[in-house]
Order: structure tokens, then C-alpha cells, then sequence
């Protein structure tokens, strides 16, 4: 198949000068300002998805394209959409074929509209269509999450300074290269597993005997953000009183949200408390989370739910 992990060129400075988005190396944060992904991350899942496709071998190209045939082709828009994954796309090439040329035509993270030429593509014609697919998978689906995201995005900025967050609800797998397309999208990441932040949920209270005695706990493990869920203002009370540093809003309506917010905010000594509504808020939602004057909004939809845009692949005859 030709994959070359040892090619420098996947994620080097020449492709990160290319993509200001695109930083290394992780964490992918709440708080980091831009998306992050890991070089040795993305190779492994290049890879992996390219062996998935190819196995030992695109029959169809190796029996009816010349080998040593040239073509090149362009990824045209068939819609309006936000693009994302165009680093990703070139890696996809360059471990297939490192002599395959990209040329990026749109910014990553940039708005394309129908018809748009977002790069083209050149080398040996059996290269290109051996990894049309994956790249296509990928710059269909990120492009799609960064679309979905920037809709979010663009509602709760009329509304006032409130974050659109992403959740752990991502493809397995995919979880970086779909936060990365969130961040593309205008939206900020929350936790990227279960390692880099506490978040104390229902299930969490109902295993250790409740709100106080979960809060203590991890205030004396270590160092690591606390975030506690609740889903009534009583339980807001009593984790405001324990000097929580986060709390999430579950499932509330946005009147309970805003009684909520003027809670925390006349409180005497915790009205820096962060505030996150959570709880499958729609699009036609969103306006109204995001007027009651928290600080986040997370979306599981917007890795969960998100459409794959449509992307093609045309092929200069």
C-alpha cells in the first residue's frame, strides 16, 4: 500500500504553516484558545483507516488504471459549508503516496460556499483514487461537525458571551479529529475523556452517598477542575455551599436556567462560579439557553447528530 510512518512531511512545520488552525500537541481543552491535535495520533488513525479500505489491495484501480498514469482533481462544495479537515486530507495522501501534491485553495475553518474549489489534488492517478474515499469520509464529516458548530455558534453570539461546548458523545475513534472540527466550527472543547477533568454526574451521586460528600472527596484527591452536575436548584445550594468551581444545569428549563444563574451570581462568595447548561438543547433552543446568562452550552449533537456535508472529488480529464 505504500504507508510511510516515518514521513515527517505528515504534520511538519510546511503543513502547519499552511493550517494557522492546526497546533501540536495535545491536550484538547474548555480553555485552550485553538484546536489541538497529536502528530503520532493522527498518523495511527490515517493509517488504520486507509488499511481498513485498502486492505492488500484497490483491485478495481490496480486491474483498470496504468500505473504510472497522472491525474489530478479538485474537492468542490455542493453546498454551503465551514471547512474543516483539509491537513487531515493531505495526510491521507502523503501516507499513501508521498509523492502526491495538495494545494489548499480555502482557509481551514473558512466558509465555502456551493460550487467552491477547497484544494486540489495531483500525482499518480492510482493514488488519488485508492485514497478518495477516506479523505472524502473525513473532509465530509468534519466539515459537517465545523457547519453544524458554526450555526450553534453564530445564534449564541446575538444572545451574548456564552460558549458552544462539545461533550464525549463523538465517534469512537474519531474523538480528537471531531473536537478539533468543533474548535474549527467556532465552538470550544470540554473534557477530552475521562482523564483531564472531574465532572461528578447523577450516576456518580447516587454511587457515593450524594452532592457534599462527592465534592469533598475530590477536592482532597488532587488538582484536577471540579465540575459537579445538578438538576434542581437544591442541589445547586448545597454544591455552592461546598465552593464548587463548576456546575452543569441538567435538563432544566431555561426559567429554572436564569433562576439558577441569579442564584450563583448574588451569592456572597461563589458568584464566579461557572455555569453549563446541558440536556439535548435544539438549534431553534439555542436562543433562548443561551439569553439566561450562562457561561457554556454543551451540545452532544454536534458530534452525535451532525450531517456529512457534500463533498466531491472531480477529476480533471
Amino acid at each position: 500500500m505504500g504507508v510511510d510512518l516515518s514521513e515527517e512531511i505528515l504534520l511538519g512545520e510546511e503543513v502547519r504553516e499552511r493550517f494557522p488552525l492546526l497546533r501540536c500537541p495535545l491536550p484538547l481543552t474548555r480553555t485552550s484558545g485553538e484546536p489541538r491535535m497529536d502528530a503520532d495520533c493522527v498518523r495511527d488513525l490515517v493509517r488504520r483507516f486507509l488499511e481498513e479500505d485498502i486492505g492488500p489491495g484497490d483491485v478495481t484501480t490496480n486491474i483498470v488504471v496504468p500505473e504510472p498514469l497522472p491525474a489530478a482533481g479538485h474537492f468542490v462544495a455542493r453546498e454551503d459549508l465551514v471547512v474543516c479537515g483539509l491537513p487531515v486530507v493531505e495526510m491521507v495522501f502523503r501516507q499513501l503516496d508521498p509523492a502526491v501534491r495538495m494545494e489548499v485553495l480555502t482557509a481551514e475553518g473558512g466558509d465555502a460556499s456551493k460550487g467552491d474549489s477547497l484544494a486540489r489534488v495531483a500525482g499518480r492517478a492510482r493514488s488519488l483514487l485508492s485514497a478518495e474515499r477516506v479523505a472524502l469520509n473525513l473532509l465530509q464529516r468534519l466539515s459537517g461537525i465545523a457547519t453544524l458548530t458554526r450555526r450553534f455558534v453564530e445564534i449564541a453570539r446575538e444572545c451574548g458571551p456564552v460558549a458552544v461546548l462539545d461533550t464525549r458523545k463523538t465517534t469512537p475513534g474519531l474523538r480528537h479529529l471531531e473536537k478539533y472540527a468543533v474548535v474549527c466550527g467556532g465552538g470550544r472543547n470540554h473534557r477530552v475523556g475521562l482523564f483531564d477533568a472531574v465532572l461528578i454526574k447523577d450516576n456518580h451521586l447516587a454511587a457515593c452517598g450524594g452532592i457534599r460528600n462527592a465534592l469533598r472527596q475530590a477536592r482532597q484527591a488532587g488538582k484536577l477542575p471540579v465540575e459537579v452536575e445538578v438538576d434542581s436548584l437544591e442541589q445547586l445550594a448545597v454544591a455552592l455551599d461546598e465552593g464548587v468551581e463548576a456546575v452543569l444545569l441538567d435538563n432544566m428549563s431555561p426559567e429554572m436556567i436564569s433562576a439558577a444563574v441569579g442564584m450563583v451570581r448574588r451569592h456572597p462568595v461563589h458568584s464566579g462560579c461557572w455555569l453549563e447548561a446541558s440536556g439535548g438543547i435544539r438549534l431553534e433552543q439555542m436562543a433562548e439557553y443561551a439569553r439566561t446568562g450562562v457561561d457554556g452550552i454543551s451540545v452532544g449533537a454536534l458530534t452525535h447528530s451532525a450531517r456529512a456535508v457534500d463533498i466531491s472529488l472531480d477529476f480533471e480529464l
